[in-house]
This record gives structure tokens, C-alpha cells and sequence, in this order.
């Protein structure tokens, strides 16, 4: 599947100091390993409603962490799928009487428009989960075959032959170090796994199951829904966790730097794909878990639910320039759950054109300055926000410069601006 194409990253003098980044497995900040090619998996959307700015912001977050990454001489190797067969979308479909392929290939375009426009750099390999079901199916069949994998029988008129993840099964697997158990990336207590399961699309009370946590890994045919052909699974869809597990073995090497999303995604999203990944290749998924905070709206939750989703697309629509959205969301730092309030994005209008006055007044010999203290607030845990305040000072002196204007740092607090943020003046 295409995605979109990434805008010219503007090079600068020095390197990016040392990374620090919080680890979610962890439960704290840690050094990531400078590597001739770092390689990230950012989980991506349900092609069923538009880019809102919860996915604007993880995304963004992440491409903070690719520029980083750049910066520093390192390669990137960047992963991201798209669900573009799921519950959700088909009910979407349903209910609005579209097509569910008609609707998935619109709002894949519509997300391709939001990222180019917020100029988040495009992964190298962009995967649906239906190109990616001739890799899915072999590896649930040999999670199967190493009695991880489990068929259950039909009940209340449901077919035989739906396929759950055995987590206690796979949880004793291996007594190596890095082995996964459940908990490893979350570290939830039952009762929150339950819960969150429960929320998340698993679906804790199906009949059969040997635990009420196991997850969905194929769902075999039913009347009214895709299918397609799954060898000795007989034929059907892949679960959620195990596309991302498949297609990020496939393309990312074992285990890969990072794995990102939002916070919703720890669990069960980001713990089964840890289990499922350690189950088929006996590695770790990933040597680092990160995970972008939840992006609300005036203090309450943004939820299609609820029906108060602000939409990238709309804001662009309506005139709103993007790179003044993505300054409203660098705003905060990309852990902290916060709120989009016309106020913060008035300050972040506000922000962009007394940058732009700034660059036009940069005083001579202050851009290298700037520079360095940018890339000491990212590389302390992609720290944006301080980021910004850093350029807020030099503006701030910038705008009342009486010393020569100089051209070359003009354009160095351009670019630098541009490399590490994203934002162009």
C-alpha cells in the first residue's frame, strides 16, 4: 500500500546528543543505544472516520522521535500498518451504507492528506492488514502447532473454529530473561486488564475460551463479512494484535528500537503483539515501548462516541493553517494527556507568526545557540515543549534586535526549526 511522500528534511551542522526516552516497559527514562539504522513501529488507524487530532498527535509525537533520530546520523527505518479490515469499519459501513472497502480507501487518502500536511515524515513501509493476511495466517497456524494457539467451538449460533492466543501457555514458555510473560510491557494488575480488555475490544466472556484474557487471533467466516482464505484455519480474518506482530517481524529486524502509539495501545494491543512476537521468533518484539498521552477536548474526552472529535481535515478546511495545528500540539509534552481548547490554538497562531517576525530579525552569530539547546531539550525525552520555549526566547529577543541582521542564521533557525519540529516558517 502507498503512503504518502515525506517533505526534504533540511540537514544541519552537529548531532543530536544522546537519547533519552521513557520506557513504558520500563516504567522509566533510558538511554536508547545509538545503531548505525534505528527502526520504529507506530500502530495505525482504522480507516473508518477521519484523522482527529488524538491521531495527529501520536503521530506527530513520533515524528518528533524520527527527526531525533535523524539529527543524530541515524538511518530510520520506520513501519506502520493500517486496519483496514476490522469490526469497527464494517459496522461503519454498515450503518452509513458505504462499502467497506469504498470507506476504508477514502479515509486512508484523507489520513495520507492530514500527515502531508502536518508534514509527519512517511514510513518507509505502509501495510493493510489485508495484504498482510499470506504472513498472518502461517504464523497462526505454527502458534497452533506449538499448542499457543487454540481453536474454540461455536456457541449461540456462532461457527466452529475462531482462533485465541493462549497467554498462560505462552507465558511459560521460556525462563530466559527477556522471555514475555503477561504484564511484561503494561504491568496492569488482572482486574485492569479485564477491564481495559473488556473496552478494547477483546472480549473476555466468549464461551470456550481457556482464559478470559486471550485474544483473538482468527475469526473464521461468517455470513455478510469479508473473508478470505486462511489454509487449515479454514477461511476468515486476522485478529488485531497479530497483523502488527506479523507485519512488523516481516519488515523491521527482531527485536526493532521502538514500538510507539497512543497509551490506549498498551494494553491489550501492545502487551499480545510483545506475547505473540516472543511465541513465533523467541525474541522481544521491541527493546523500547513508548506511548503518546490522550488528547481531549476542553477538559472532557474526545471520543467518536461522544461526538466531539476535532478533526485535522475540518481545521484545514476551515482555513487553519497546519503547521500552526502541529505547534498547538508540539505545545505539550507528547506523554501528558491535555486538551485542544481554542485558546491554546490562538497561542499557537500566535506563536507562529512571532517566529516568522523573529526569523525575519535574526541577529547575527544567535542561531547556533538556539540549535544546541533544541537538541538538548529533544533528546531529554523528545521534550517539545521546552523545544518550543527555547525558540520563544530567541524570538523574544530576536523581535527587538538592534544588531546586524544576519541572512545565515536567519536561515539556520529556519531549518533548524523545520528538521527537529516539523514546522515550517
Amino acid at each position: 500500500m502507498k503512503s504518502w511522500i515525506s517533505r526534504p528534511v533540511p540537514e544541519l551542522p552537529g548531532s543530536m546528543p544522546q537519547l533519552r526516552l521513557f520506557d513504558t516497559a520500563l516504567g522509566r527514562i533510558t538511554d536508547v543505544e545509538r545503531r548505525n539504522e534505528q527502526s520504529m513501529y507506530v500502530c495505525g488507524i482504522t480507516p473508518y472516520d477521519a484523522t482527529h487530532m488524538g491521531h495527529a498527535a501520536s503521530y506527530v509525537a513520533f515524528d518528533i522521535l524520527n527527526r531525533v533520530w535523524r539529527d543524530g546520523g541515524q538511518r530510520v527505518l520506520y513501519v506502520q500498518n493500517v486496519t483496514d479490515v476490522d469490526d469497527p469499519l464494517l459496522e461503519r459501513a454498515t450503518a452509513t451504507g458505504v462499502d467497506w472497502r469504498e470507506l476504508a480507501e477514502s479515509q486512508i487518502e484523507l489520513f495520507h492528506t492530514d500527515m502531508d500536511a502536518l508534514n509527519v515524515l512517511a514510513p518507509n513501509h505502509y501495510i493493510g492488514a489485508v495484504e498482510a493476511i499470506p504472513g498472518i495466517v502461517p504464523a497462526i497456524e505454527k502458534l497452533i502447532e506449538d499448542g499457543l494457539a487454540y481453536r474454540v467451538a461455536g456457541t449461540g449460533g456462532e461457527p466452529d473454529g475462531d482462533v485465541y492466543y493462549d497467554v498462560e501457555a505462552a507465558g511459560k514458555q521460556s525462563d530466559a530473561p527477556d522471555a514475555w510473560t503477561l504484564g511484561n510491557v503494561s504491568h496492569f494488575s488482572e482486574a485492569e486488564m479485564l477491564e481495559l480488555f473488556a473496552e478494547r475490544g477483546g472480549d473476555p466472556g466468549r464461551a470456550g475460551k481457556r482464559q478470559a484474557l486471550d485474544p483473538l487471533l482468527w475469526r473464521v467466516a461468517r455470513d455478510g463479512e469479508p473473508s478470505w482464505p486462511g489454509s487449515t484455519l479454514g477461511d476468515g480474518r486476522p485478529g488485531w494484535h497479530i497483523e502488527c506482530t506479523v507485519i512488523a517481524q516481516k519488515y523491521l529486524p527482531a527485536p526493532f528500537t521502538v514500538q510507539g502509539g497512543g497509551s490506549d495501545l498498551i494494553f491489550p494491543h501492545h502487551e499480545m503483539g510483545a506475547g505473540h512476537a516472543y511465541s513465533l521468533a523467541g525474541v522481544p518484539l521491541a527493546r523500547h515501548y513508548a506511548h503518546a498521552g490522550m488528547v481531549g477536548l476542553d477538559g472532557e474526552k474526545m471520543s467518536k462516541s461522544k461526538g466531539n472529535l476535532v478533526l485535522v481535515s475540518k481545521l484545514r478546511a476551515a482555513g487553519e493553517e497546519p503547521a500552526a495545528i502541529r505547534l498547538a500540539i508540539l505545545a505539550n509534552h507528547y506523554r501528558s494527556d491535555w486538551s485542544w481548547t481554542s485558546e491554546g490554538f490562538d497561542a499557537a497562531k500566535e506563536r507562529l507568526s512571532t517566529w516568522r517576525a523573529a526569523r525575519d530579525n535574526a541577529p547575527e552569530g544567535s542561531a547556533a545557540e538556539l540549535l544546541g539547546l533544541m537538541r538538548g531539550e529533544l533528546a531529554n525525552d523528545l521534550n517539545a515543549p521546552g523545544a518550543l520555549a527555547a525558540v520563544d526566547a530567541w524570538a523574544a529577543r530576536a523581535v527587538h534586535n538592534e544588531t546586524p541582521y544576519s541572512a545565515m542564521d536567519s536561515a539556520l533557525v529556519s531549518d533548524a526549526v523545520n528538521a527537529l519540529l516539523g514546522v515550517e516558517l
